[in-house]
Parts: C-alpha cells; structure tokens; sequence
C-alpha cells in the first residue's frame, strides 16, 4: 500500500490543521526510559521530513534500514526506539518520532525524492520542533570519537546517556519554529512531485491509464 493512502482526501485539503491536532511537544515526557535505544537520522530534504509526519512512515537507507530493523527486533518488549532527526547542512534538529513497526520490506517508500527506497516503517512523532546545533555541542558521542552529536551521521546510534539529553532538549527547548510552519510550501512541492511522477508515467508507457489524473 502507498504511504499516500494513510490520511483521508478530505484531510489533505488541510494537511496543517491536521498536524496540529496531532499534539505534538508534550509538557511531561519520560526523558530517561529504561532500555531504550537511540538512533539520529539525518535527512537530504525538509520536504520528506514533512511527508513523514503527514503519513507516519520512514525509510532509510539499505545499510540503515537493516540497523534499525536490527535493533528493533532485538529490543522488542525492552524498550522504545527513539529517532532524532536533522536536515544536512541545517543547522538544527528539528524533530524526535519512536519506531512502531520493523523495516516492511515489501513497500516502497514513494514520497522519498530522487531514490524509492525498498524497506518502510511506521514512526509516531512526539516532538516537532527546531533546536539549534549550537544548543546541542555540549552532547558528546562517546562511541563516535567523543564528538558532537551535531556531527552524527545517518542511523549513528547513541548511548544512553546523550540520548536522554536529547530528550530532555526536545522536552525543554523552548523553540519559536519548526517544519510545520512551512506545510503549505510543502504541500504544494508533494502535489507538483506527483504531477510530475504521472507525467513520467504517461511519457513511458502512454497505454496506462491513470485514475484522477
């Protein structure tokens, strides 16, 4: 099934609102949950950091979809898996979601730009927020030579102790933006993304016909 069919038509024409009622950012969050692992995720685009809050899915690579399905399974009945997620050449973070689900090898993530990577699982976003890299140095990576969490590359895993800090920022930064405020840009970018996916499909193959097109 296509991510796409995860919100309702009569949703999308009000993609924000409907992110909004999603009740992200909570007051309390228990920012040192037993044998919980965590992972940061970088992304190429905003845009698909976007999608995911709108239909609830990621991918990663091959090589970091195999990692964190591996760590999923491993601690299923332990405890969470807790993503924090970061844009290339941002400067920010700008959101923290728990993996739901293991790595669906049978779906292809198609709101994925440029690459439909093979492999998709369900996320469930709890903070949306920026927070600024320059907030964030002090939070050393012990198993990635002592470096900045700032610093991390895709599905680097962190020890316990810097990714309770980093629940405590998400928790506590008090932020005056996130990629929320940017839907409507987004939205459009999806829709002219899609236009341009039928138009691909019409120029190779002018027998299929494609419904509400």
């Amino acid at each position: 099934m296509s991510p796409y069919a995860v919100i309702p038509s009569s949703i999308e024409k009000d993609a924000r609102s409907w992110i909004l009622t999603k009740e992200y950012n909570p007051k309390t969050f228990r920012c040192k949950p037993p044998n919980a692992r965590f992972f940061v995720i970088k992304s190429y685009t905003e845009d698909v950091i976007y999608r995911s809050l709108k239909y609830g899915t990621w991918a990663s690579t091959e090589h970091g979809n195999r990692r964190l399905d591996k760590a999923f399974r491993d601690n299923v009945d332990k405890g969470p898996i807790y993503l924090f997620f970061s844009v290339n050449a941002s400067g920010h973070f700008c959101g923290m979601a728990e993996m739901l689900t293991p790595v669906d090898y049978t779906t292809t993530c198609s709101f994925m730009p440029l690459i439909k990577w093979k492999g998709v699982f369900k996320v469930k976003w709890i903070f949306v927020k920026d927070i600024p890299n320059g907030q964030l140095k002090h939070i050393r990576i012990e198993n990635n030579e002592n470096k900045p969490i700032t610093y991390s590359r895709d599905t680097q895993e962190l020890n316990p102790k810097p990714g309770c800090e980093m629940l405590e920022m998400f928790l506590n930064y008090r932020s005056k933006s996130s990629i929320i405020d940017d839907s409507e840009f987004y939205d459009k970018c999806e829709v002219e993304m899609q236009r341009d996916e039928v138009a691909l499909v019409r120029s190779e193959s002018p027998e299929v016909v494609i419904a509400n097109s």
